[in-house]
């Protein structure tokens, strides 16, 4: 394996670890900055609404300019504006300020996670092999760093703007020093259309239907993912009457499952396709949610949310990248297109869920995802299609790297 192409694939892990550093020390700050600025948790909740905005707003710009201008200019840019963006909460001292701080952040982070995931998708072409998973599971590791640090910086009395300045510093000399393995653009059909005079901008492609496909997919099982991360606590507490310190180890066990599951979705995915991973991880997530929802007992719960996380864990990164390589050259539309509605599901999950408890108990509240994880296990073979502009394995990839 070339040596740039393995420089490239860790400077692809530095800016997810980067991401999930960088959204874990606002996280991890929340009370801290509600306090600052003087607001209640009905304001925050309203707040957040503009940081989802921002993020979604920013997706849509990002993946024309990426294809426009090429990862090795948006990566870095987009990460040390989320770097400089993540110490605004930190100053905000009233709600008109920290809501603009809020959708900078969001948007910067939307411009990131599009852009990361285009150079992640031309590694993954290079090595010739799924990679895209393990990506996706530094982003989490990210975000236990920052936890950890967090935690720390908070028990010394550190004040948000003083951690966050110093969490910004860090974050543009990791943009800095990662930037410079980031891969070139590889040659493509572009190359091929300018050469018969048939140029056109990234940005007037039409999307292709396949793409809206595997963005709907995105958006039922980033909104499961929502469900786990707002409302898998407050299932054990309100429904099994766990005490908090318990309940908090249900998103525990889950998150955790989710990380593991990551790691090593590549593999499985190398074995038995792409395909194979979203319709049986689809329906084991199904099967660990229904087991969590219907449990009388707090261990099954666990038990159920942890293999909710396995099964969830692979299958958005297979869709991230079934986008990117159906056209390399328009790899960051098609990748914000899938982004932008998955993120817009994980914001809807928790909002959903809150209105059906009104109806119905919250347990059975949760069945509503698990109907759509029942609905990707159906439209899975989505993937099995052909990607039809993808290099192929072996020669055609290190042809490709070696263009990088």
């Amino acid at each position: 394996m070339e040596r740039h192409l393995r420089n490239a694939r860790l400077a692809t892990f530095a800016y997810f670890t980067l991401n999930g550093f960088l959204l874990g020390m606002w996280v991890v700050h929340i009370p801290a900055i509600e306090h600052r600025a003087g607001i209640g948790h009905a304001v925050l909740g309203q707040l957040l609404l503009l940081l989802g905005a921002g993020a979604f707003a920013g997706m849509q710009i990002a993946g024309p300019l990426t294809d426009r201008l090429g990862v090795r200019t948006v990566v870095p840019l987009s990460a040390a504006l989320c770097s400089a963006a993540v110490l605004l909460p930190g100053l905000a001292d009233d709600a008109w300020t920290l809501g603009a701080a809020l959708f900078a952040l969001g948007a910067s982070n939307g411009f990131l996670d599009v852009s990361m995931n285009a150079h992640a998708v031309q590694v993954e072409r290079g090595y010739g092999r799924p990679v895209m998973s393990a990506f996706h599971a530094t982003f989490s590791i990210g975000g236990v760093l920052a936890a950890l640090a967090g935690a720390r910086t908070l028990a010394s009395g550190w004040s948000p703007a003083v951690t966050l300045t110093a969490t910004a510093v860090l974050g543009l000399a990791v943009s800095a020093a990662a930037a410079r393995a980031l891969l070139r653009p590889a040659a493509g059909a572009a190359d091929a259309d300018a050469a018969a005079g048939t140029d056109r901008p990234a940005g007037r492609r039409r999307t292709p239907g396949r793409i809206w496909l595997l963005a709907a997919l995105a958006f039922l099982l980033m909104l499961c993912e929502g469900v786990a991360n707002d409302w898998s606590v407050l299932h054990l507490q309100d429904v099994l009457g766990a005490p908090s310190a318990t309940a908090a180890l249900a998103y525990g066990s889950y998150a955790t499952a989710m990380t593991v599951g990551r790691l090593l979705a590549d593999r499985v995915a190398a074995r038995i396709g792409a395909a194979a991973v979203l319709r049986y991880g689809s329906a084991v997530a199904a099967a660990g949610l229904t087991a969590a929802a219907l449990s009388t007992g707090v261990p099954l719960a666990l038990a159920g949310w942890a293999v909710f996380g396995i099964g969830l864990s692979g299958c958005i990164p297979q869709l991230f990248s079934a986008a990117g390589h159906l056209d390399p050259d328009a790899a960051g539309s098609n990748v914000s297109r899938v982004a932008g509605l998955g993120y817009l599901g994980m914001l809807a999950g928790p909002a959903v869920i809150g209105p059906l408890t009104r109806l119905v108990p919250l347990n059975l509240a949760l069945l509503l995802p698990v109907a759509c994880c029942a609905a990707a296990v159906c439209t899975a073979g989505i993937l099995a299609s052909p990607r039809p502009r993808t290099a192929p394995t072996g020669a055609g990839s290190r042809k490709e790297a070696e263009a990088a």
